[in-house]
C-alpha cells in the first residue's frame, strides 16, 4: 500500500505497513479500473464486481483503513494524504495515472467528481472517465436547475423558494410554513484547498431554520427551502449511453440514516414503478445525463411521487441492484471503455438489503430525536431493528468468498463510532 504525503512533494512517497504482500506498489502493473473514495459501500461493490470478471482494479483512498484495500480482489491499494478534493490529491492522481496504467477511472462520491470535472481535460489526457457529459452534469448536481427541468417536464416537485442567507428566513417561513427541509443547492461545495459534503437538514422551528441556512452556506452558495413530503421514499437507477437505456431498477428505502433521508440502510428491490419510471426516465433523457445515475423521490401521504434529486454517481445501496441480476458497476466499466454494453430487460424484485451499521446508528437517533417528524416513535424503531434479523436480507460489506472488507467495517464502526459514544456517554 503506497502512501503520499502532500507537504513532501511528489517525489517523496512514506511506506505504509503491509498486511498483504499482494497490494505492494508494482510500478509496471497496468491497471483495468482505478476505483476512487475506497472507503465508501459502493466502492467495495465496484472492486469485488470488476475483479470476479477477471479485471485488474485498483484502488484509491485518503484514509489507509478503507474496507475496499481488504477485498481479495483489490491489486493495489493507493492512499493519498491529503482532501479528495484539494490540488495535492488531483497531483497525486495524475502522477498514479502517469506511473501505473489505468483504462478507466471510477468515482464515488461528489468531492471527487467535482476534482476530476475541475481538471477533467488533463485527466482524459491520460484515462477515461466514467462522468457523464459536462453539460449534463452541472445540471444534475445543482438542484435549483434539475428541479426547473423536472417543473416543466411536468414532474411533482416539492414546494420551494431559494435562501442565500439567514435574513430570507422569515419569507421562505411565510411561503411554506413549517416543518421544512433545507437542502444545499449542490451538495459539495470548496476550492482547490478544501471542500465538504453538505446535508439537508429537517427543521421545525425558525431558531433551526436559520441556523441551518447558516450551516448550509458557510462556504457560499445557496439553500434550498422546501415543504416537507414525508411519505415513503423511493428511487430508480438506470444506465443510459447514447441514446439507449441498457439498464433500469427501482428500489425503496424502509430506513434512512439519518432519518430524514440520507444513505438507506434497510432496501428493499421493487418493480419499476409506472409512474415514477416513466418520470425519471423522461428526465434523464432530457438532461442528456449518459452513464449511471439514480433518481429519488418521496410520495406524500396520497401517494403523489415528488422528485428530491439525482445522484450522477453510483449510490451507497447500489449492491442491492447488484445482488438483483443488474451488475451496475460492470455496466459503467464497459460504457466508459466504450466497449458492448450488456442490455439488463430483468432483475429480482422484493429482495432486501442491510446496512447494520448505519440501522444501529439510525435507531439510536430514532431514541434521541423522539417526536420529530419523520422519526420513528423509540419503541416501534427498537423492535423493528430487532425484528430485522428475522428478515432473510443480504449484509453490506458482507461476502462469504471476501470476508475481509465486512470484518474491516466493524473494526472501523467500533473505533469511529461505537467506542467515541460510548466514551460520551461515559463523561455525561
Amino acid at each position: 500500500m503506497a502512501a503520499y504525503a502532500p507537504d513532501a512533494g511528489l517525489a517523496v512517497k512514506a511506506q505504509v505497513p503491509e498486511r498483504q504482500a499482494r497490494l505492494q506498489l508494482v510500478q509496471t502493473t497496468v491497471f483495468d479500473a482505478l476505483v476512487l473514495d475506497a472507503r465508501l459501500r459502493q466502492a467495495l461493490v465496484t472492486v469485488r464486481s470488476l475483479g470476479k470478471r477477471g479485471l485488474a482494479v485498483a484502488a484509491l483512498e485518503t484514509l489507509g483503513d478503507a474496507p475496499a484495500f481488504s477485498s481479495r480482489w483489490c491489486r493495489q491499494a493507493d492512499v493519498c494524504l491529503s482532501e479528495e478534493g484539494a490540488e495535492a490529491y488531483e497531483a497525486y492522481l495524475e502522477e498514479l495515472l502517469d506511473r501505473t496504467g489505468v483504462r478507466v477511472v471510477i468515482p464515488s462520491s461528489d468531492g471527487t467528481i467535482a476534482l476530476l470535472r475541475r481538471y477533467r481535460k488533463r485527466f482524459e489526457q491520460r484515462t477515461r472517465l466514467a462522468l457523464a457529459p459536462e453539460a449534463a452534469l452541472a445540471i444534475a448536481v445543482n438542484k435549483e436547475q434539475t428541479l426547473a427541468i423536472a417543473l416543466r417536464l411536468g414532474l411533482g416537485v416539492p414546494r420551494g423558494v431559494t435562501v442565500g442567507n439567514a435574513s430570507d428566513v422569515a419569507a421562505a417561513l411565510n411561503e411554506i410554513g413549517l416543518p421544512a427541509v433545507v437542502k444545499p443547492v449542490e451538495s459539495w461545495v470548496g476550492d482547490a484547498r478544501h471542500g465538504a459534503r453538505l446535508a439537508s437538514r429537517l427543521v421545525t422551528t425558525s431558531v433551526e431554520a436559520r441556523a441551518a441556512v447558516d450551516e448550509l452556506t458557510r462556504f457560499g452558495g445557496k439553500t434550498l427551502f422546501q415543504q416537507y413530503v414525508p411519505g415513503r421514499r423511493e428511487a430508480v437507477s438506470f444506465l443510459l449511453a447514447d441514446g439507449v437505456m441498457y439498464a433500469r431498477f427501482a428500489q425503496w428505502a424502509k430506513r434512512t440514516e439519518p432519518p430524514l433521508g440520507g444513505q438507506s440502510v434497510l432496501r428493499q428491490s421493487i418493480a419499476v414503478p409506472a409512474d415514477i419510471g416513466g418520470q425519471a426516465e423522461h428526465l434523464v433523457r432530457e438532461i442528456g445525463l449518459e452513464g449511471y445515475s439514480e433518481v429519488e423521490f418521496r410520495r406524500d401521504e396520497a401517494g403523489k411521487p415528488y422528485l428530491m434529486e439525482i445522484n450522477p454517481r453510483l449510490s451507497a445501496s447500489v449492491e442491492l441492484a447488484v445482488r438483483a441480476g443488474i451488475d451496475f458497476p460492470a455496466l459503467i466499466y464497459q460504457w466508459a471503455t466504450g466497449g458492448p454494453i450488456d442490455k439488463v430487460t430483468s432483475y429480482r424484485a422484493h429482495g432486501w438489503m442491510r446496512h447494520l451499521g448505519g440501522d444501529f446508528i439510525t435507531t439510536i437517533a430514532a431514541i434521541q430525536q423522539r417526536g420529530r417528524p419523520g422519526v420513528a416513535p423509540p419503541l416501534e424503531a427498537i423492535l423493528g431493528f430487532c425484528l430485522s434479523f428475522f428478515q432473510p436480507a443480504g449484509y453490506d460489506y458482507m461476502d462469504w468468498k471476501d470476508p475481509l472488507p465486512a470484518l474491516k467495517a466493524a473494526a472501523n464502526f467500533t473505533r469511529g463510532w461505537m467506542m467515541p459514544a460510548i466514551r460520551k456517554r461515559l463523561r455525561r
